[in-house]
């Protein structure tokens, strides 16, 4: 357990808002950051002074993409409860309400440095549901969220038309996947009309469009699941379509069009990255592609897509896009301050800024070096890790 107040101090500091300090200090107070900066910085009276000479502070890194305590590491089917293949909209269902916070990977997350995560259903639905964003740390799953939901998760291309054409059902095809979704869009605001019109009649309660009307009163993002540019496009021309805010979640071929994307101002997720060309969809997969993302002016952050690419691999696949281009401080953001945006919780953590929550990591080098580690690591000012 963490002193209630304390400071770290002589380590390389990496705010991820702001420039590196060398010799710097970060001051913790009650759960939050209430200091960051250098040699000079005040340390309050009674706060614990803790050498971190010769270590690196960073904020705890965050995954905006996973299916973290819904896809159970080796639990076999009782454990599968990400994905409710039983209609093709489901927007009703969220992914709180099936997390697991017993599951192993919450394990692995923290001792990787991973403090944060956004949980979404899976991608064999063409709505599938409602995400949550959530810490690595904590008893129940409402304990650990700080927003639910926090997006709209949605899928086009291959996973929908092999779910459902294998049943004989709509949609077996890309245009079946785009007209789904359009007629529950359609289906929202009807009901969104009704509910608004000043008609003393009741309107029956309608969970699915309730749940897409947080989409189109731009309340959450829809978390749009795309690998190829043609399916890019067709998420971007809904998008107009209905004036939500996408969020284009893995984006293998988004460097194709990332000109269109930049200029759309529309983030993406990008990843998995180590893993193979299983399917066509991913042929074009290249941890080149995060760097050429964001040399073209896209805001991205990267994925492991867990349990995908295990998230304890976060950190390496980003060390892995620096070696192919990918500017360094631009990694950094991409595993901190730019999910944190996305996923709606950035006055909450992903930058070390005083007043933010202190969930933050001392690591005992580089952080993109694949020889260090974390050594010790707080939420909420908490310690909940330390290297053994």
């Amino acid at each position: 357990m963490s002193p209630e107040s304390f400071a770290l101090v002589g380590a390389r500091v990496l705010p991820a808002d702001a420039d590196p300090i060398d010799d710097g200090v970060v001051v913790v107070a009650d759960g939050r950051i209430c200091a960051v900066g250098g040699p000079d910085t005040p340390i309050p009276s009674g706060a614990e002074r803790i050498d971190a000479a010769g270590k690196w502070i960073v904020p705890g890194l965050i995954d905006a993409h996973v299916h973290l305590g819904v896809y159970e590491e080796g639990e076999g089917w009782a454990g599968q409860d990400g994905n409710e293949m039983t209609d093709p909209v489901c927007a009703h269902v969220r992914a709180i309400d099936a997390i697991n916070p017993a599951e192993i990977g919450f394990a692995d997350a923290i001792a990787s440095g991973v403090l944060a995560v956004n949980v979404n259903p899976g991608s064999g639905n063409p709505i599938g549901g409602q995400t949550a964003a959530i810490k690595c740390v904590g008893r129940t799953v409402d304990e650990m969220t700080m927003k639910a939901p926090s997006g709209m998760k949605s899928a086009l291309g291959e996973n929908p038309k092999r779910v459902w054409g294998e049943q004989k059902k709509t949609p077996s095809t890309r245009l079946g996947t785009a007209a789904v979704i359009r007629g529950a869009f359609v289906d929202a605001q009807n009901y969104r009309a009704k509910m608004e019109s000043d008609s003393d009649t009741p309107v029956d309660r309608n969970l699915k469009s309730e749940a897409l009307s947080k989409v189109l009163s731009r309340e959450i993002p829809w978390r749009q699941h795309c690998h190829r540019a043609d399916d890019i496009a067709t998420a971007m021309r809904l998008a107009g379509e209905f004036g939500y805010r996408l969020v284009l979640d893995h984006g293998t071929e988004a460097h194709l069009l990332a000109d269109i994307i930049a200029e759309a101002g529309i983030p993406v997720i990008i990843g998995p990255l180590m893993v193979s060309r299983s399917k066509v969809e991913v042929r074009n997969r290249s941890v080149a592609n995060p760097g050429r993302l964001d040399a073209a002016g896209v805001t991205i952050a990267i994925t492991t897509d867990h349990p995908v690419v295990p998230i304890a691999h976060l950190i390496h696949q980003a060390a892995l896009a620096i070696k192919e281009g990918l500017d360094r401080d631009a990694a950094l953001r991409a595993l901190t301050i730019n999910p944190a945006t996305i996923m709606g919780v950035a006055e909450r953590i992903g930058s070390l800024t005083p007043g933010k929550d202190a969930d933050l990591c001392v690591w005992n080098g580089d952080p993109f070096d694949v020889y260090s580690r974390v050594e010790v690591a707080y939420v909420d000012g908490r310690e909940v890790y330390r290297l053994p």
